[in-house]
């Protein structure tokens, strides 16, 4: 029981959290003015995203940490699934 309420919750984070990321890229591009819902998306996932923007090399006009924080997500689902035997 205890096994399976973690992997629903690691995976239901992780559904959240992505979509979060895709509603904040999206965003840049089309929230240029900085609305209210595109500022409550960036207070949300920045927390997760500065840390791994920090440790990447800098790429003009391209950010990657959106990328690679999903990537990472995923990479902690894939393992919390394995640790479990879910």
């Amino acid at each position: 029981m205890f096994v399976t309420v973690i992997s629903i919750f690691t995976d239901l984070f992780v559904l959240i959290y992505t979509v979060l990321l895709i509603a904040r890229v999206v965003g840049s591009y089309i929230a240029k003015s900085g609305g209210q819902f595109y500022r409550a998306l960036v207070s949300i996932t920045e927390p997760v995203i500065a840390p791994v923007r920090k440790v990447l090399p800098q790429t003009p006009g391209l950010d990657l940490a959106p990328l690679v924080t999903y990537v990472v997500l995923r990479g902690i689902q894939y393992l919390v699934h394995s640790l479990l035997g879910a």
